[in-house]
């Protein structure tokens, strides 16, 4: 181990951080960055969906959204693995969910609200919810 790497994992350890927890790793079948316009053609919000495959009912189903705050939250290409990564702080986790396919939509109504006719928002799936845990700072005694 490098004198650096020995640093940084001391520090790790020290602020009570462990990446491999704070990441809330993801996988979905399909992406969706929408763009939301209203009746003037004005943009309103962009929003990343997140679909999964259902066999049941043969078509994708919304699993979750997010408002796109950053255009770092938009996915990328995945050049390694394929598919398609967007990776965002969310609350206090970072998250990385993997897609295997991305599209992009301009629309005048939002997907997202059209697909809670077939599947109401409380049957969904959704994004698993981590729980980060930090240790309790130190508080100092009175002497």
């Amino acid at each position: 181990m490098t004198p650096f790497t020995s640093a940084i994992s001391a520090l790790v350890v020290a602020f009570g951080l462990s990446p491999q927890e704070d990441v809330a790793r993801e996988q979905v079948d399909l992406m969706e960055v929408n763009h939301f316009y209203d009746e003037q053609g004005r943009l309103v919000f962009d929003q990343v969906i997140f679909y999964d495959w259902s066999a049941d009912h043969g078509r994708h189903m919304v699993r979750a959204w997010r408002l796109v705050k950053n255009p770092a939250q938009l996915p990328q290409r995945d050049w390694k693995d394929g598919g398609y990564v967007a990776v965002w702080q969310d609350g206090e986790v970072l998250r990385h969910v993997h897609g295997k396919s991305m599209r992009e939509t301009w629309t005048q109504y939002d997907p997202e609200l059209i697909e809670r006719e077939y599947l109401p928002k409380e049957q969904r799936k959704e994004l698993r919810v981590v729980k980060v845990e930090r240790p309790a700072a130190k508080v100092a005694s009175a002497p």
